[in-house]
């Protein structure tokens, strides 16, 4: 039987019926480091399954508005080609009106969600959780690879970066220092969520990149990088961001599961229910 998230039984899972759809992608073609991305989708959703389904910041109970598990996109015989897959799935979502979560699999798997949504919004924002500044322009002669993911969305969007502290020299060229939120600096300031709100237009899509926390909450990831954030930043922000802007869809990407420990797993499903929780908290 098909996993899917939450655990859910059929009246919440019915697709016609739900407003939120999961899809899962399980893609680490273009990994450099550990590898696994591709097994975080099954285990975000086997983790799901053993969630309290009641969100107690909300007062909500999200899974009433019916979240549908799509079949995994198993596209892999290129990052191309699994974009383009990824691509025609959030766009026909989209169409139905529902709300896409994708669950990675590497980052690369969110170009095709970026390119989707170009297609539906004139102009919306891309508000970037990550250790790292992806910005290269084209990395192992692929200009989708995971290293190259924000570099793709300046094309289509407004970015924001926010925990960033891991980046290639060669990145600064794409990098706008006006829309990049460094770690250590952020620590710093009291103001620097609001900071980050100014940047972002009224719509927009949000990519979490598990390696945007520190490694003592998310050890279970392909580039594992210290002096992270805590769960409770990221919390905050997207609260404060959910308040100030329209979230018009998700992505968690680069959880690499360990078997000794679930706790990663997890976090990672937690973190999409508290956000959907937000979300729809009004609706």
């Amino acid at each position: 039987m098909e996993k899917n998230y939450g655990g859910l039984d059929e009246v919440q899972t019915d697709y016609a019926k739900a407003k939120i759809a999961v899809i899962p992608v399980p893609y680490d073609g273009t990994s450099t480091w550990i590898k696994g991305a591709d097994k975080g989708p099954d285990a975000i959703l086997e983790a799901s399954a053993n969630m309290e389904l009641y969100d107690i910041e909300t007062d909500s109970e999200v899974y009433l508005q019916g979240i549908a598990t799509l079949p995994a996109v198993t596209e892999k015989s290129s990052p191309e080609a699994m974009v383009d897959v990824v691509e025609t799935v959030v766009d026909e979502v989209l169409k139905d009106g529902k709300f896409p979560v994708l669950l990675g699999g590497e980052h690369s798997v969110s170009i095709g969600a970026f390119k989707a949504f170009a297609k539906h919004y004139d102009s919306f924002s891309v508000l970037q959780l990550d250790a790292h500044s992806d910005m290269r322009s084209t990395y192992e002669d692929s200009d989708y690879n995971h290293a190259c993911v924000m570099a793709r969305a300046k094309e289509l969007a407004t970015v924001a970066q926010v925990g960033i502290r891991s980046s290639d020299i060669s990145e600064k060229e794409n990098i706008d220092p006006e829309r990049v939120f460094y770690a250590h600096i952020i620590k710093e300031s009291p103001v620097w969520m609001y900071h980050v709100s100014e940047k972002l237009r009224d719509d927009v899509y949000v990519t979490i990149d598990l390696d945007v926390f520190d490694p003592a909450y998310v050890p279970s990831t392909g580039t594992p990088e210290p002096d992270g954030l805590a769960y409770r930043d990221v919390i905050n922000l997207l609260k404060l961001i959910n308040e100030r802007h329209n979230i018009i869809g998700l992505d968690v990407v680069e959880l690499c599961p360990n078997e000794n420990t679930k706790a990663s797993d997890f976090l990672a499903s937690k973190l999409i229910y508290q956000i959907l929780s937000m979300r729809f908290q009004n609706i």
